[in-house]
This record gives structure tokens, sequence and C-alpha cells, in this order.
């Protein structure tokens, strides 16, 4: 397995092929739906805010407020990232993003923008949300929160050795394009 420790910069991204395991260390920012609409559109981040060379998440934690008023997540699973190709390629140039994790694989325009912006995505298991969570170490802050809701708010998250495999590389590899080709090939073989 290797090793992605923040700060995350293109020559360690650009250095990850499909199939490479990787145990992220650092922070990371979730990011659904309602926040790739609205950045897409012009949105601005809350000021202090940056992405540049950091990792989105396609996740809508599930997160308890402690009597201390601290959060802890309690599940962090991937969401499905399909959903976020219309967005997803525009906000890599923008917003300089290193790495994208979620479930299920994205198309072709985030490909394209992985390859030409030293970007990779992130597979992490579904159904497996409360052990992801026992990675995130400590909440540091929520944005938008009243805005978008929970699930759709901006959590920034330290995690430690979060696991996910590398799906979509920047190089233009791409392991749900090859499994679709696969698919398609052996299908046509049996009509």
């Amino acid at each position: 397995m290797k090793e992605l420790i923040a700060p995350f910069n293109e020559a360690q991204v650009r250095a990850l092929k499909v199939g490479d395991e990787v145990a992220i260390t650092g922070v990371v920012f979730t990011g659904r739906d309602a926040v790739h609409k609205y950045l897409h559109e012009g949105g601005q981040l809350p000021p202090g805010v940056s992405l540049r060379d950091g990792i989105i998440y396609h996740c809508g934690p599930v997160v308890m407020k402690e009597p201390d008023g601290s959060w802890k997540v309690t599940a962090a699973g991937p969401t499905t990232s399909i959903r976020e190709e219309p967005y997803q390629g525009q906000i890599i140039r923008d917003f300089g993003l290193r790495g994208v994790i979620g479930k299920g694989g994205m198309g072709e325009r985030t490909l394209a923008a992985c390859k030409e912006h030293g970007c990779v995505y992130l597979h992490a298991v579904g159904g497996a949300a409360q052990v992801l969570a026992e990675c995130v170490r400590r909440v540091r802050n929520v944005y938008f929160l009243e805005k978008f809701g929970s699930p759709e708010a901006i959590w920034e998250l330290e995690v430690e050795r979060l696991p996910a495999v590398v799906t979509m590389d920047s190089h233009g590899g791409s392991l749900h394009r090859d499994v679709m080709s696969a698919s398609s090939a052996a299908l046509a073989e049996r009509l």
C-alpha cells in the first residue's frame, strides 16, 4: 500500500497508477451534489478555505455533535460519483484538486481533467461507512451546513490512513473504462 500524505502535490499524484492501493493521511473535504453544482455555477468557497492540492470526498458523513461542542463522524462511506460528472472536470481545473474519492467511477470528462491537471480518482469501499469513519481523526470545520444541510455540507476532515484504490489515474488509465470494455466484449460474444 502506498502512503498518500498531505500536502498532496502533482508529483505524488502523477506517480500513481490504476490499481495502486493507497492510504490517505491529511485533510480531505467532503462534497456532494449541492456543493459541486454550486461551485460549477460560480459559487465561492468560504474565506480561508482552499481545495488547491487537496482531495474532495464524495461523501455525506453521519456526524454527531459531542457534549463539548466538537463533531464526531460515525459513518463516512463514499457516495456514487457519476452524479458529479457534469461538474467534476471543471472543479478539478478551477480549484486545483489532486484527488477525488468516491465509488463507482466517473466518465471521460473527469478522466481528461485528471490527465491534464494531475489528479486521480480514488475508489473507496462502499458499505464500509463505519470502518471508514474510524479513519477520521478530527472534524476541523464544517461549511455551508445551514445552506445545504448536513449530508451536503463541506466537512473538513483530518484522516489517517483512509484506504482507497486508484481506479482513474493522471495518465489516462481507467479501470472503470477497462471493465466496461471487457464486459461489453464478453456480452457481444454471447449474443
